[in-house]
């Protein structure tokens, strides 16, 4: 449903890179997620894909449409929820989703049942103004205008940025149902967390794809175990432990450090840190988060 071939786009006459020789694919129904900080290139491939931006190099379809040949194809055929709300604010729920439903020659009744679930958690504030609504209302109402006309692909960039936990839980059991329903799903997050709710992710960094797999293909391929150490002194705990000669890599993760090693033992690395005054040092091996493959790819 989704191809890139080698997208490249620049900015600022070619000083500063958005995306760089990007290729991969979406297939039908698939829940795919591009997963990055800010800055990563997301946002751009997103425009290119959806036909508002122009890439430099290289070629993208998009349910069978080239992005430059067939723009206004694609425009018909798509959803896209930007990463800022972009909806009138001025107008209530009910004339924002009757104002793109018009535009794209259809009608609230026509395509009900596919935003059923969604639209039935802020009916009741129908007559409220776009400007007025949380969040978490916001984003559903966005939602619901990007799936009016029934689309074959929803482009959903960086949706849940902002957004209260409780939010962001219930809008990814609403993606979970609409990929049921056959609509292939492309969505980007700078959190971590979310990329195991996809079926596929890429991680990218700085214009570049670092990895593409399942998420737990990309677990599987972290070298090496990873050990979480604890110790009261937590900064003093980062700058011995990476003092240490057998360490490979060493960040900070909430109240632990996630470290791997070269060669080591145990017994070594906790006598090493008991030597520098740790007495209460712990140290356990862990099971690799998408967050600690994403560090290692940048460090490789």
């Amino acid at each position: 449903m989704i191809t890139l071939n080698k997208i490249t786009k620049t900015y600022n006459k070619g000083t500063v890179t958005g995306v760089k020789e990007i290729s991969f694919s979406v297939e039908k129904g698939e829940l795919f997620g591009l997963i990055g900080p800010d800055g990563a290139g997301k946002t751009t491939l997103f425009r290119i894909l959806t036909t508002l931006l122009l890439a430099d190099e290289g070629s993208a379809t998009v349910n069978g449409f080239d992005v430059v040949k067939d723009f206004t194809e694609i425009r018909k055929g798509v959803g896209y929820m930007p990463g800022k709300f972009s909806l009138y604010q001025d107008l209530t729920i009910e004339e924002n989703l009757n104002f793109f439903a018009t535009v794209f020659g259809t009608t609230i009744k026509e395509n009900y049942d596919l935003i059923k679930d969604i639209y039935q958690q802020i009916e009741p504030f129908k007559d409220r103004r776009a400007g007025k609504l949380s969040g978490g209302m916001k984003q559903k109402l966005a939602l619901c205008c990007a799936l009016i006309h029934k689309p074959a692909v929803l482009f959903l960039d960086e949706p849940t940025t902002g957004v209260d936990v409780v939010s962001r839980k219930e809008f990814w059991e609403m993606l979970k149902r609409l990929k049921a329903q056959g609509i292939t799903i492309m969505v980007s997050t700078p959190y971590m967390d979310e990329a195991n709710l996809c079926d596929r992710i890429a991680l990218i960094q700085k214009g570049n794809i670092l990895s593409i797999d399942t998420p737990q293909g990309i677990i599987r391929s972290f070298p090496g175990q990873l050990y979480a150490v604890h110790s009261a002194n937590a900064f003093k705990l980062l700058q011995d432990l990476r003092a240490f000669p057998g360490t490979a890599t060493c960040f900070a993760f909430g109240d632990a450090l996630h470290a791997t090693f070269t060669d080591h033992k145990d017994k070594e690395v906790l006598s090493w840190l008991q030597s520098k005054g740790h007495a209460d040092v712990t140290m356990a091996p862990i099971v690799p988060g998408i967050e600690d493959c994403f560090i290692h790819l940048l460090k490789n």
